[in-house]
């Protein structure tokens, strides 16, 4: 909130950041991810199935059609709309496995939901950012699954590669690997709101209020669909944050990149990260302070 704050109000202060370091940014926080996870994240999904396929279905399932509907619904000019169904489209970040955390939820299946939806990724966010948006302005579907090869899943890799066979060094990497992810995170959230502060300021409300149906109805779905897939109460609260929290970092490396005819493309992303985190805090305050309850105490 504070980098947004200071980004309208004092936009020079990100004049030096650049397209080009928004997407080597995105690459080094997910080598920080990717130092976190082992194989054995990635075997979990023969472990807990249900839970863990039903809820990567629900990410992919609720959220672009949310961005979708809110578009339609709000008549938000093109760039806006294209952006936040792009961001909708995109996996669950390192951020949602914190908040997992915090909220006491099953943290082993957000690791392994954000790890299978970020593989996942690289097919299901071009080819449904397409399937959504593509009547709206062309699409390179291939293009944008290029960019996640590159600057998602080999920086993903390299850090499990890293973490398999050098567990000690990347310890200690992955020690200071969560404040440099924040760091960048903030970095690319003050630099696009900066770039774009007088279309913000005169959209605001359009763009706060976009957002946050969005999260709320990513957070809502997830929970109200997990309990009535008959998910346990600690599963049901972590498939919630996996859905109502997105690589926001990743849609606006990717909107930069790929719709820079649509200036404010990225903006949704950039606003997506201030709410989903606030969001997201305030979720795991509420669920920190709950006993989980089991699905007949539900009853």
């Amino acid at each position: 909130m504070l980098v947004a704050v200071v980004a309208l109000f004092w936009p020079t202060a990100f004049g030096w950041y650049t397209d080009t370091m928004i997407r080597i940014g995105l690459g080094v926080i997910m080598l920080g991810m990717g130092l976190t996870l082992t194989l054995d994240d990635f075997r979990r999904v023969f472990v807990i199935p249900f839970a863990l396929l039903g809820g990567v279905v629900l990410q992919f399932a609720v959220m672009p059609l949310l961005g979708w509907g809110i578009g339609h619904w709000m008549e938000l000019p093109r760039d806006m709309a294209v952006g936040l169904v792009l961001v909708s489209c995109c996996p669950g970040g390192t951020a949602s496995n914190v908040v997992a955390f915090l909220a006491r939820a099953n943290v082993a299946l957000s690791v392994s939901m954000t790890a299978i939806a970020t593989a996942l990724a690289v097919v299901l966010t071009p080819f449904l950012t397409k399937f959504y948006v593509g009547e709206r302005v062309p699409v390179d579907a291939l293009g944008l699954l290029q960019s996640i090869v590159i600057i998602v899943i080999l920086p993903v890799v390299a850090g499990i590669t890293i973490n398999h066979f050098f567990r000690q060094a990347a310890k200690r990497i992955a020690a200071v690997s969560p404040f440099v992810s924040v760091l960048f995170i903030i970095l690319i959230v003050g630099y696009i709101l900066s770039m774009n502060r007088d279309s913000i300021l005169e959209n605001w409300r359009t763009l706060v209020t976009a957002t946050l149906m969005l999260h709320l109805g990513g957070f809502g779905l997830g929970y109200g669909l997990s309990r009535l897939m008959r998910f346990d109460e600690q599963s049901s609260r972590t498939v919630s944050i996996e859905v109502g929290m997105q690589n926001s970092g990743l849609g606006a490396a990717l909107a930069t990149k790929h719709f820079a005819s649509l200036p404010l493309a990225a903006v949704p992303c950039a606003v997506s990260a201030v709410t989903h985190c606030i969001m997201g805090s305030i979720a795991a305050g509420v669920w920190r302070v709950m006993k989980p309850r089991s699905v007949d105490d539900h009853q």
